[in-house]
């Protein structure tokens, strides 16, 4: 039988993984795999995560949030694993899950994943780490790092607007400058920037235009000239997203960038604590391998 690692966080989202183990379990076992599981703590350190993966795995079935995927993508990068990932949508948001497709039912999304097919996405990479999904700074970006893991389980993607809101008073914009290939493409006062490699944060479609197998990465950038104008233009545009970008946010696609600031601003890659500036970022052209769940054919 063929292996498969289950990796799983018991206290992503609303703690359902623990009441699937079984189904995913026998679904696996009907299809001619073993599960071998890891319970995910991160108590443990990566050594131990990682300690018995290798490339005779077929591949690993990871039940969590985006924070998640993103440990363990950047655990297996660190140790030259080229093993398919498959994602169970178990965290708060799940919007790299959403990305690929995978359906929230777990049962249904394990017999979708092994009916699929495996892909080649790209990864971004700020100075030396991965994120699959989204890198952001600025308004908001440090909400999902500060909130208690039991209240964004309660309220799930709600939490972050209500706690952005008390955010607001006490704001002070970045001032930042970005450049290509040495070329200053921008500066400026900005309100928050993103780099997408998919397309949405919290469940809200931002970049509408990103393209996960495309070698490019796209940076927006939420200008901070007219706080109180811009925050409603941006709100207006994520009700009614349009072919168009509003002229209070700069869209720019590139391979490579990098990023200066005057001050020291947090930052967030996929709900994870990230590097400090100057940022140095690029996008890794298909260096992740994703088990793409089959789509559901249409009924007529």
């Amino acid at each position: 039988m063929k292996k498969v690692k289950l990796i799983y966080n018991p206290k992503s989202g609303d703690n359902r993984i623990l009441d699937s183990l079984d189904d995913i379990i026998a679904i696996y076992q009907r299809r001619g795999y073993t599960i071998i599981p890891f319970r995910l703590t991160f108590d443990y350190d990566d050594q131990e995560i990682a300690r018995d993966l290798d490339q005779t795995y077929d591949h690993i079935l990871l039940a969590g949030g985006d924070g998640t995927v993103n440990h363990i993508v950047n655990i297996m990068k660190s140790r030259g694993l080229d093993i398919p990932l498959a994602v169970l949508p178990t965290g708060t948001a799940n919007d790299f899950a959403k990305l690929m497709g995978v359906p929230t039912d777990i049962a249904t999304a394990c017999k979708r994943i092994l009916s699929g097919e495996i892909t080649a996405v790209d990864l971004g990479k700020v100075n030396d780490r991965y994120f699959v999904n989204v890198f952001s700074s600025g308004l908001f970006t440090d909400i999902s790092q500060r909130t208690p893991t039991a209240l964004k389980n309660t309220l799930g993607k709600l939490v972050y607007y209500m706690s952005g809101i008390g955010e607001l008073p006490n704001f002070r914009k970045m001032h930042i400058r970005v450049e290509e290939q040495g070329k200053e493409i921008f500066q400026g006062s900005a309100l928050m920037l993103f780099v997408f490699n998919g397309q949405t944060a919290g469940n809200l479609k931002i970049a509408y235009l990103s393209d996960e197998t495309d070698g490019l990465l796209d940076l927006l950038i939420v200008k901070g000239d007219h706080i109180v104008e811009t925050i409603r233009t941006v709100t207006a545009f994520l009700r009614r997203p349009s072919d168009h970008y509003p002229k209070d946010i700069v869209h720019l696609r590139s391979c490579r960038m990098q990023i200066f600031s005057d001050s020291s601003e947090t930052t967030d890659m996929d709900g994870e604590a990230g590097p400090s500036f100057p940022l140095h970022i690029t996008c890794e052209p298909k260096a992740l391998r994703v088990m793409r769940p089959k789509r559901e054919l249409s009924k007529k």
